[in-house]
């Protein structure tokens, strides 16, 4: 058994998983409140073999054990730098919280991107023209001719002098159970533990960008291809020694 192989086969695999990881995370990095996707490597035992499996040399002192590696892969949920836009329906939130959207079949869906327009029936949407909903579950439909948007901190929507709503900001006690979808939304896990932002503080005339470094993950890049060309080698080597050891034996 040529361990070296099927460890570096192991490797090779997960390396994989994170440039495609990396390479999603270059392609939004342009995506209001896209979240970058990370990886984790770990180490698991798959078993244990003995160089020398003769009876006489049976012991632990010649077994060597037998690693594939492991991914684990997430998402990082630090916030973005917030740019200005001045747009009257840009939206960006201060700390914790997520906008919520009325998806298909009413399904609910989760977003830091507070880049809202206006239909032409007036309802206000948000990316892919999903329907903004307000704290009571309703969407917004702005009023013909009512005058300039306002939007408070706390998220509620002003046509004029007339309160058309209040934002729905919601947060997750475990983050982690949140389902990533496109367009950097979300949907909410079983386990996700949703509940309102007691005092959102959001800022109008902003967005919050994605938190993607791009030169980072250029480098990240560069780190996998090196990797990734580094266990070839080890794989053609490993080859090259089989082939050679089958042809002194005949």
């Amino acid at each position: 058994m040529n361990i070296g192989l099927y460890q570096s086969a192991s490797s090779m695999s997960a390396l994989e998983r994170w440039q495609d990881a990396t390479s999603q995370n270059i392609t939004s990095a342009q995506t209001t409140g896209y979240r970058k996707r990370t990886v984790q490597f770990s180490t698991d035992i798959a078993g244990k073999w003995n160089i020398r499996p003769d009876a006489k040399n049976a012991g632990p002192e010649n077994e060597h054990a037998v690693l594939f590696t492991h991914v684990t892969t997430g998402i990082n949920f630090m916030t973005g730098e917030t740019q200005p836009t001045r747009r009257e329906l840009d939206v960006a939130i201060q700390g914790d919280g997520f906008f919520e959207m009325d998806g298909p079949g009413g399904q609910k869906l989760y977003t830091r991107s507070g880049e809202f327009r206006m239909t032409p029936e007036r309802t206000l949407v948000g990316a892919g023209g999903l329907p903004v909903l307000t704290e009571g579950g309703n969407q917004i439909t702005m009023l013909p001719g009512g005058g300039s948007i306002t939007i408070n901190r706390d998220g509620t929507i002003f046509q004029g002098s007339t309160a058309l709503g209040k934002l729905s900001v919601q947060k997750f006690s475990n983050p982690g159970a949140l389902i990533p979808t496109a367009g950097g939304m979300f949907v909410a896990g079983a386990t996700a533990g949703k509940e309102a932002v007691a005092e959102p503080e959001l800022m109008q005339g902003y967005l919050e960008q994605s938190n993607v470094q791009p030169l980072r993950e250029m480098v990240d890049l560069v780190l996998i291809s090196r990797a990734y060309e580094a266990n070839q080698k080890i794989i053609t080597t490993a080859d090259q020694q089989m082939e050679k050891t089958l042809q002194a034996l005949g």
